[in-house]
């Protein structure tokens, strides 16, 4: 299990640890006490990556486990299984020798993720676009009113929730499995939808206008122009951040995806 090394030498020895190092051991407790603590550090580990997520730790950020377990009021035990997890899931790196960071932000990884995103998710609005019900209008103009009504700076988790709201309802068609992949690409993306708005606090009122757009779409049952008004809406937020953060990055899968899914590669 991966450790941070910007522990001091006294934090890392096991003095005032010793009944959390052997919380995996058996004890009187048995499994229950373990699923206990397992659960505590996927709570840990879920308020970290939010953290991440919405910007309270950006980009470059120095993360202590000690300090973090004093902050979050949890033992180390929950902490280190979080800090791995994390680790796993490319948030953060913990390297021997090293203190752990928030990862920065990788132009090829972001890349990546909105390509996916723009042809998952644009097969998904296209299926949902012939199924779509009143009550189905109902559900997603209601989250986007209230995407309207929160302020992302004061209510970072309302409006992500509102936000991932929305998107699930235009791409509720498709299976099981493959609503997974997309809900995990959509949190994937949330760090750099952040950025986004923060690089170009302007381009607020076109992407409400792109949400729209895409209920209009889904609205009127018409497959094509919900898929062109997603792909289009995801490409925007993509190259927005990376003419930003890497200009010289040449963005070719998410191109290449708008190219296919949009419709065009402008």
């Amino acid at each position: 299990m991966s450790r941070s090394r910007s522990e001091s030498p006294q934090e890392q020895r096991p003095a005032g640890d010793e009944t959390e190092a052997q919380a995996g051991a058996p004890t009187g407790e048995g499994p229950a006490a373990a699923a206990g603590g397992r659960r505590l550090a996927l709570d840990v580990h879920g308020r970290l990556r939010a953290m991440i997520l919405n910007g309270e730790l950006p980009p470059g950020s120095v993360l202590l486990q000690a300090e973090m377990a004093r902050k979050l009021g949890v033992s180390r035990t929950p902490m280190r299984e979080a800090f791995r997890l994390l680790q796993e899931e490319g948030l953060i790196d913990a390297r021997p020798d090293q203190r752990a960071r928030v990862r920065s932000v990788d132009p090829e990884d972001l890349d990546a993720v909105y390509g996916a995103r723009i042809m998952l998710e644009t097969l998904a609005v296209s299926m949902t676009a012939k199924s779509f019900t009143a009550e189905d209008i109902e559900r997603m103009s209601d989250a986007l009113k209230r995407m309207r009504g929160l302020t992302v700076d004061d209510q970072p988790e309302e409006w992500h929730a509102a936000h991932h709201e929305f998107h699930s309802i235009a791409t509720q068609a498709v299976g099981p499995h493959l609503r997974r992949m997309i809900a995990s690409l959509g949190e994937h993306s949330e760090r750099y939808i952040r950025l986004a708005q923060l690089g170009a606090p302007a381009s607020w009122s076109k992407a409400y206008a792109e949400h729209e757009a895409l209920l209009d779409a889904l609205r009127s049952s018409d497959p094509a122009e919900a898929a062109r008004v997603v792909a289009r809406h995801l490409a925007r937020t993509a190259l927005s951040v990376l003419a930003d953060i890497a200009p010289e990055h040449e963005p070719a899968a998410t191109r290449t995806a708008l190219a296919i899914a949009g419709n065009g590669g402008h």
